[in-house]
């Protein structure tokens, strides 16, 4: 699989059920290569094997996926920390059997870049600031999708 990252988590880690007294790491990222479809991957295991992918690449970045193992996704559970995909399926990547190659998307595919840029959701499921500014009282306590721009950053 071959698309550029437009999401990442922190690495995160969790006491081990397995071994007791050890810890498991983990991150996971996004990746898109076309307008319409884009797949969480995840990670799992070894500190030093988890920390050196993570710091491997950045959002942004093109990457090529070889041999991640295929999972169906559990929507209700995963959908909470990660971006929602059309997809019903996941990607794990392992230490031993899976691979994650960077490189330039000039060099992969200069469509790639353009797709770093596109929102994630329907276009028809956002709010702006002003409908929010504007109907506050009537949102108060629903879920909403905000697309918003950054005009500033100050301390």
């Amino acid at each position: 699989v071959i698309g550029v990252v437009i999401g990442k988590t922190d690495v995160r880690s969790f006491p081990d059920r397995k071994n007791i007294g050890t810890e498991r790491f983990t991150f996971s990222f996004t990746i898109r290569d076309s307008p319409t479809y884009f797949i969480n991957v995840h990670s799992w295991g070894r500190e030093e094997y988890i920390r050196s992918l993570s710091e491997s690449f950045r959002v942004g970045d093109c990457v090529t996926i070889e041999n991640p193992l295929i999972q169906s996704k559990e929507a209700e559970r995963e959908e909470k920390f990660n971006p929602v995909t059309p997809s019903c399926y996941k990607l794990l990547l392992s230490e031993n059997h899976s691979v994650v190659k960077t490189s330039s998307c000039y060099e992969t595919d200069t469509r790639l870049l353009s797709l770093l840029h596109l929102p994630v959701k329907d276009p028809q499921d956002y709010y702006s600031l002003g409908d929010i500014v504007a109907n506050g009282q009537s949102l108060n306590g629903r879920i909403l999708n905000v697309l918003a721009a950054v005009m500033s950053v100050s301390q």
